[in-house]
Order: C-alpha cells, then sequence, then structure tokens
C-alpha cells in the first residue's frame, strides 16, 4: 500500500474487501470521496432522495439479501436526517455500517459539529470512527466484524482532518475470521427434552434468529409433535410446512390465536416473545412452559419470565434437541399435530380464508376485500414490505409471500414513513421478485420523494396505498378517549395519490370498488410480457374498518 493513498480512499477499498453487498446515500462534500472509492471498487450505488431514505434502503437490503449494507452520509445533518433509520436498523439488530464523514476534531466551532457518537449511542448502533491514517484498516474492519458477528448497526464515523490525510505503507490488510456458531449446552438440552417429553401441545415460535434454521426447527417440531409459527418478521419461514400457524401475534387469524393460547409448551427460536408476538401475553395460557433459545443472554427472560433459557444458536440447538429427544423417544409423537388441527390449519389459519363482512360502499372499498383480491392478482413470487399504521394488517396477512425473504418488515422503532424506502432496499436485494409495498396514506406522502428513485431506478414496483385521509390509528385510538377530542389535527382533505404518482412518472390508478383493478391486471400483464417500466402506485379509497383487530393490541404497549 503506497503512502500517498488518502484514509478515505483506503476506508473505501477495505469495505469492498470485506465484502459489503450494496451503498446507499446521498453525496456530500464529507463522503464524496469515500462513496466514489465504493463504487470503483465494485459496490454498486444507488443515490436517494434524502439520507433517511437511504438509511432505510440499506436496512432493508441487508435484512433481504444477506450481505452487508451500507448508508454514507454527510457530517452531522447529514447523519442527523439519517438517524430514524439508523435507529430502526439498530433496534433490529441489523448488520449495517452508516458511513458518515465527521468534523475535524479542532472544528470546535463548525456548524456541522454534533457529537455524532453519542448521537449512535442514544439509537442503539455501536459508534466507531477512525482514529488515524495508522489505525485506518484495522478501525474498518473492527467496524465490520462488529456490524456482521455481533448483529449490529454501526455508526462509523471519518473525521474530515483524518479522511484527508495520507495512509502509511504497511498499514495492514483487511482480513476476516469467520463468526463461531454458538452450540448450546448439554444440560440445558436435556432439560428442553424433558419439557418437551412433558409437552401435550407444543408450539414453536421462530423469530429473527430463528430465519436460519428452518429445517432443524421443522425436524425437531415434527418428531416433538409440535405446531409451528413464526413472528411477524420471519412471516414465511415456514411456508409449505404442515402444521404451519402463519404470524403469531396481533396478525394471528382467529384459530391460529386459539391453537397457540391452548399450548402447554411454547418455545421461542430467536424469537424474544415480546407484547406483540404474544398479544401481551394473553397467547401463553397460565399453565405453559416457556423456553427462548437465543445467542443473546440478555434476550433471554427479557420480555416475561420463562421457565428455560438456552443460550445457543438455534439450528444448532434444534439439531442437539432432536439428536437427544430420538435418544429417549426414538418414534414421533402426535401430540398437537392432529388429523382435526391439520384440516382447520389448511381451511381457516389465513385470514383471507376467515369470512368477513364487506364494508365497502359505492365510493370506498373494504381493505380486506381489496387486499384479497390484490393477492389474487399480483404475481406469487413477490417481496412485500409494509410501513406502519392502522392499516398495516392487511398486507402483513392477506399478502401471501414466498419464503422468509419474500417479507420485509421494518416495524422496530414504530416510524411511519419508512415503507417506501423499505420497498426499494428489499427489490434492489431480491431482483427477480416483484416488490409490493402496503402503505397507508400518511406514512406513503411522508417519504413520497424516494418514488422519484424508484421511476428513477425503473422498479416495476407496485404500492398499495389504503388512503383514509388520516393518520388513521390515531383517529380510531382517540376517538375511544373520554374528552371526545377534536381529530382535526390527524385528518386530512382528500388527496389525489394517484395524479401526485403520475407526476413523478409512476403509473397511478384509483381504486373505489373491486371494478376498478382491472388497470391494475393490464398492468401485471405488462409485467409478466417483459413490458413494463414504470412502478404502480394504486390509490385505494378505503372504507372504515372502526380500527383494525389489531390495532387495540398495539396501543396497549403505549
Amino acid at each position: 500500500m503506497s503512502g500517498d493513498v488518502r484514509v478515505s480512499t483506503l476506508v473505501g477499498q477495505t469495505l469492498a474487501k470485506l465484502g459489503v453487498g450494496h451503498v446507499f446515500g446521498v453525496v456530500g462534500s464529507g463522503n464524496f470521496d469515500v462513496t466514489n472509492t465504493l463504487v470503483q471498487e465494485g459496490v454498486p450505488y444507488t443515490a436517494a432522495r434524502h439520507e433517511g431514505g437511504a438509511a432505510t434502503m440499506a436496512d432493508a437490503y441487508g435484512r433481504m439479501s444477506g450481505k452487508v449494507g451500507v448508508v454514507t452520509t454527510h457530517q452531522g445533518c447529514g447523519l442527523t436526517n439519517a438517524i430514524t433509520g439508523v435507529g430502526e436498523a439498530a433496534k433490529s439488530r441489523t448488520p449495517m455500517i452508516v458511513l458518515t464523514a465527521d468534523t475535524q476534531g479542532a472544528a470546535v466551532r463548525s456548524n456541522f459539529k454534533i457529537d455524532q457518537d453519542g448521537l449512535a449511542r442514544s439509537v442503539g448502533a455501536v459508534a466507531e470512527r477512525i482514529h488515524s491514517p495508522e489505525s485506518a484498516v484495522a478501525d474498518t474492519v473492527r467496524a465490520y466484524r462488529t456490524a456482521v458477528n455481533e448483529r449490529r448497526t454501526v455508526v462509523l464515523s471519518l473525521p474530515l482532518d483524518v479522511q484527508s490525510a495520507s495512509a502509511p505503507d504497511n498499514v495492514g490488510a483487511a482480513e476476516l475470521q469467520e463468526p463461531a456458531r454458538l452450540r448450546p449446552d448439554p444440560a440445558m438440552v436435556k432439560q428442553l427434552v424433558q419439557l418437551i417429553k412433558k409437552a401435550e401441545r407444543p408450539v414453536f415460535v421462530a423469530g429473527r434468529g430463528g430465519r436460519g434454521a428452518r429445517d432443524a426447527i421443522l425436524e425437531l417440531a415434527e418428531h416433538a409433535g409440535a405446531l409451528v409459527a413464526t413472528s411477524a418478521v420471519a412471516n414465511g419461514l415456514f411456508n409449505g410446512a404442515a402444521f404451519n400457524l402463519g404470524i403469531s401475534g396481533g396478525f394471528s387469524s382467529p384459530l391460529t390465536a386459539e391453537l397457540i393460547s391452548r399450548a402447554d409448551l411454547i418455545v421461542g427460536w430467536g424469537c424474544t416473545l415480546n407484547m406483540w408476538t404474544m398479544r401481551h401475553g394473553r397467547l401463553i395460557s397460565p399453565d405453559a412452559n416457556v423456553v427462548q433459545v437465543d445467542v443473546e443472554d440478555a434476550s433471554l427472560g427479557a420480555n416475561r419470565k420463562i421457565s428455560l433459557g438456552i443460550l445457543g444458536d438455534s439450528a444448532l440447538t434444534a439439531d442437539d434437541v432432536l439428536s437427544e429427544l430420538i435418544s429417549v423417544q426414538p418414534v414421533p409423537e402426535e401430540k398437537f399435530r392432529t388429523e382435526d388441527n391439520a384440516l382447520a390449519i389448511k381451511q381457516a389459519s389465513r385470514w383471507r380464508d376467515v369470512e368477513t363482512p364487506d364494508l365497502s360502499t359505492t365510493s370506498s372499498i373494504d381493505p380486506r376485500v381489496l387486499s384479497r383480491e390484490l393477492d389474487s392478482i399480483l404475481p406469487a413470487e413477490r417481496i412485500v414490505s409494509v410501513d406502519s399504521g392502522n392499516f398495516m394488517g392487511y398486507p402483513s396477512q392477506y399478502l401471501s409471500v414466498p419464503d422468509e425473504f419474500g417479507f420485509c418488515f421494518t416495524q422496530a422503532f414504530q416510524a411511519v414513513g419508512l415503507g417506501l424506502y423499505t420497498a426499494i432496499g428489499a427489490a434492489i436485494a431480491q431482483p427477480t421478485r416483484l416488490p409490493v409495498l402496503g402503505a397507508g396514506d400518511g406514512g406513503f406522502l411522508m417519504g413520497i420523494s424516494e418514488l422519484e428513485t424508484a421511476v428513477r431506478l425503473r422498479l416495476l414496483l407496485v404500492c398499495i396505498i389504503y388512503n383514509d385521509n388520516a393518520y388513521g390509528a390515531e383517529v380510531h385510538h382517540f376517538a375511544e378517549m373520554d374528552n371526545s377530542p377534536d381529530l382535526g389535527s390527524v385528518t386530512f382533505p382528500e388527496t389525489d395519490i394517484a395524479a401526485i404518482a403520475r407526476g413523478f412518472g409512476a403509473e397511478g390508478v384509483t381504486v373505489r370498488t373491486l371494478a376498478d383493478l382491472e388497470p391494475v391486471r393490464d398492468w401485471v400483464a405488462d409485467f409478466q410480457a417483459g413490458t413494463q417500466t414504470r412502478p404502480l402506485v394504486i390509490d385505494a379509497k378505503i372504507a372504515s374498518d372502526g380500527g383494525s383487530w389489531w390495532l387495540a393490541e398495539a396501543f396497549q404497549g403505549h
């Protein structure tokens, strides 16, 4: 390595060698060189319209691709613009690098100066920085190792004076050791086997930490006689498997909720069994044993009292438990896997198979009717992203996905407005699938600048906007308060989102009835023929649901 290489160039080269997958950002003077270096080294770059959009695109990309996404920002205000997306990624434990410039150490009166390290830590990210030209490679490798091995979002700050300096010769090479997988304590394995043997109605619930353990968990579930389900973020993991209940929690169908609540043993695989997944504990029978398997000790029992906590990789733990179970119980037991349950699950575990009244009017469509019909119209090979809001249960439960890489759920921070960003990052991560966004009018308009990004990239993206001219969650929540508040602060005049979408260069369709979906069928036909070139925005004027079924669950946690 010659001494005339700028530190910013060296950092970009190092990250490229380590294998980052894609860079998203808004380029300013502070991050211009490092971003260009990444591009020159072959790392694809997507220019966003706002740093907040770029951060969530990188987050979604990382979740759906299995590679490390990078968001690059200018110092100070560039980072603050990105911080909500950074917080979402950090709270979701997404391995991600936030590559941000920082002011010079001596620039104490710079308008750009903020406590970037403190800001990063305040939202749960890890603060790292390039300390000197001599340590530049080691600092970069440490940040990347932390992101990958500890599944953390890392904010890597590059002070302007350091990044413009020349790196000396022999600063070291970018070397990375593969992360070790954690094998469970054999004594803990034996305890779980005893709980499984004793149980008559076991249910396994896999979360984000179980996404790499599908086959191992399913094999154990079959031998143990257990039903299987997932948290929302792992939706699709057990698709096609026998006795799959779907999503556990606020999005559960009535049958799914009823069967989980009857369990006498619940095992969370990389799942913290939080208030969303367990409906504030109401899905857990008072007499049930509760077990958690996780690679982080702090997660065990974090949300509720548990009977047993096992520190270990989900796949390795499931393998070890199965081996031990077979040794003491060679023949699989039926237990909760009865023929009656199999038939019931087939008929009613999905919301689209549950009969509901049609709330449609002459000028608005029932969101359940809309979602059910779109599930039939849109190609099955899809990747669904969901914004936050009163509507969110409809795309989450009515739009089927092919597997766990077909559903992107950036909801750990519960921030409205991340949906479009999520859909773009997910689309780039899974380019062979049709990206589908479910969003409310409030969230979509909040982040609509990135619709230009989708058009510019010629992403064949379908945006379903559940438009009720309001922040619907607040409308239904506040309406129940005793003082009958004025809802003018959360309701708005009707907005023609389809027309706005056309202004950005997308296709725009207004839907009030099922008959209005014909242009959607035309768009899909062109998509399948390979002749479609523009995103589609469906401005669906939805009928009021009086507060969706999951909303009451959500607000109990506020």
